[in-house]
C-alpha cells in the first residue's frame, strides 16, 4: 500500500475536547476512525475513547496482515463498543448516558469499506470532486431529504445537533455500512466531526484538499473552521488520507511494502488535563489514569 495520511484535533471554543481520532496500519490494511463524544465532561470523552480504542485494538488483533471481512469487523467492533459504554454507565450508576457518534474506514486491496453512526462524516473525492459522503443520522438530514430545508440550511438549523443513532445510548445503534468502493490513484478520503463540516461547504473542502498535500490540507481545513467557529466553536477533528503517491508540493508518502507481517503503526489521541476559564482543574491525572484502566478492562472483556 502507498498513501499519505494526517490527523489533527482541536478544542475549538469549548472547555473540553470530546473528539477522538486515530489511524493504524499493517502491511496490507489501514484503519481510520473519528468519534465525537456527547455527554457531560468527562463521560463524553470516555464514550469516544472506548469506541476509537476498541477499533484500533481489535484491528491490531485481526489484521494479520489484512482483515478477513472488513464489514464484519466494523459492525462487530462498533456493537461491542456500544455494549462496553453501556457497562460503564451501569458500573458508575450514571443518570446520563455518555454517547458518541463514530465513523470508521478500512482500506485494503485497493478497496475502502466504512461504517458510521450519527453525524460524524466520511467524504470520498475522485479527481478533486465529491464522489460520495456518508448520510447523517440526524433530524436535519431527514428534513433535507424531505425537501423542507436546503443542504446549506442544515448547518445553521436550530435542531442540527440532534442525532437519532449513536454508540452508548439505551437504544441499539443503527450502524450504516457503505458499499465496497474501489480507490484510484490520487483519491482522497476525509473523515471529520461536525465541528469541521458544519462550518465549511463541500466545495470549500474539495478545493482545499485539491490544492495542498494532505499534511497541509488538514491543518488548513481546521484553521478555516476554527476561525469561523470563533469563541463558540465546537471541537473539530479530521483524518485525511490520499491514496497512492502524493503529487502535491512536498510529498510524504507511506509505503507498507517492507513492513513485517506482525507489526503495526498507530496514531491515537487520548486524554489530557484541561482547565476551566478561571484555571480550576476539573479532571486530575488520577481521574485520567482510572478512566484509562476502566476502558482497558472493558476492551479486554469484549475482545476475548
Amino acid at each position: 500500500m502507498k498513501f499519505s495520511i494526517f490527523q489533527s484535533s482541536r478544542q475549538g471554543g469549548r472547555r473540553y475536547n470530546q473528539d477522538r481520532l486515530a489511524y493504524s496500519y499493517s502491511r496490507d490494511a489501514l484503519l481510520m476512525v473519528v468519534a465525537d463524544g456527547m455527554g457531560g465532561h468527562f463521560h463524553g470523552e470516555i464514550a469516544s475513547q472506548i469506541a476509537v480504542q476498541f477499533l484500533v485494538e481489535n484491528f491490531q488483533k485481526l489484521a494479520t496482515p489484512a482483515l478477513k471481512d472488513p464489514f464484519r469487523f466494523l459492525i462487530d467492533t462498533l456493537n461491542q463498543a456500544h455494549e462496553a459504554i453501556g457497562d460503564y454507565v451501569l458500573a458508575h450508576g450514571l443518570s446520563e448516558h455518555p454517547r458518541t457518534t463514530c465513523v470508521a474506514c478500512v482500506v485494503q486491496d485497493n478497496q475502502a469499506y466504512w461504517a458510521h453512526v450519527g453525524d460524524t462524516r466520511l467524504y470520498l473525492f475522485h479527481g478533486g470532486k465529491l464522489a460520495t459522503r456518508t448520510r447523517d443520522h440526524s433530524l436535519v438530514q431527514q428534513l433535507f431529504e424531505q425537501g423542507i430545508i436546503t443542504e446549506d440550511e442544515m448547518t445553521t438549523h436550530p435542531e442540527r445537533n440532534k442525532v437519532y443513532s449513536c454508540l452508548g445510548g439505551p437504544i441499539p445503534p443503527d450502524i450504516e455500512l457503505s458499499r465496497k468502493m474501489q480507490l484510484r490513484e490520487g483519491d482522497t478520503l476525509l473523515m471529520c466531526s461536525d465541528g469541521l463540516w458544519g462550518l465549511l461547504s463541500t466545495d470549500e473542502i474539495a478545493s482545499i484538499l485539491d490544492t495542498y498535500p494532505i499534511t497541509t490540507a488538514i491543518p488548513e481545513l481546521l484553521d478555516h473552521a476554527e476561525l469561523r467557529g470563533g469563541e463558540e466553536g465546537d471541537n473539530l477533528s479530521a483524518v485525511g488520507m490520499r491514496w497512492g503517491e502524493e503529487k502535491l508540493l512536498t510529498p510524504r508518502t507511506i509505503s507498507t511494502a517492507t513492513m513485517p507481517l506482525d507489526t503495526y503503526t498507530v496514531q491515537l489521541n487520548t486524554f489530557s488535563v484541561e482547565r476551566g476559564a478561571e484555571g480550576e482543574q476539573d479532571v486530575t491525572e488520577a481521574d485520567i489514569e482510572r478512566a484509562i484502566a476502566e476502558i482497558q478492562a472493558a476492551i479486554q472483556k469484549y475482545s476475548k
